[in-house]
């Protein structure tokens, strides 16, 4: 019992410093649903959703989808174009209602496995790096760089942190 509660406050610990690092630096990161409103299922064009969205780095994925049905897999550019559900980069499924950090600027290719991909069930999101909107009298690129780096890359480590913390303690069995 006492090792559970040191957990509990170890989560709301992460947990706080994380929203903490995300107020004080002011970075735009986001969680885009995909699929919007519809989720991950096979009557969505995710080409267009894909199009509308603007995904930066630390920026979040969440399928939301019946796993029964349905999963998420990461895969290459040629497994996405072919639909090839074997030999995939990483099973991002775990309960339906799963999100995925995405942490390098890059494309990443997601696919439905079981056929689905053929019936539509595929997305690849553009992720850029953040770009702050610099004013006309700004001081100069290194000063910038130095100033606003900072705090996205302790930003971006908060959150990696947490979530490696969350998925363990969801492999123990403790949440």
């Amino acid at each position: 019992m006492e090792n559970f509660r040191v957990v509990q406050m170890m989560v709301v610990v992460t947990s706080v410093m994380v929203m903490v690092s995300l107020v004080a630096s002011g970075d735009p990161i986001q969680l885009h649903r995909v699929g919007g409103s519809k989720g991950w299922r096979q009557d969505v064009n995710y080409t267009e959703w894909s199009a509308q969205e603007h995904v930066i780095v630390c920026d979040w994925l969440m399928f939301v989808f019946d796993k029964r049905y349905f999963n998420v897999l990461e895969v290459n550019k040629t497994s996405y174009e072919n639909c090839i559900d074997r030999d995939f980069i990483k099973n991002v499924t775990r309960g339906g209602r799963d999100v995925v950090q995405l942490t390098d600027p890059k494309t990443y290719y997601y696919i439905s496995g079981g056929g689905y991909c053929f019936h539509g069930m595929k997305v690849a999101v553009n992720v850029e790096e953040y770009q702050e909107p610099v004013p006309a009298n700004a001081p100069s690129p290194s000063k910038i760089v130095s100033a606003s780096i900072l705090p996205s890359v302790y930003t971006c480590i908060w959150i990696i942190v947490a979530n490696v913390l969350y998925v363990n303690l969801v492999s123990m069995g403790i949440l």
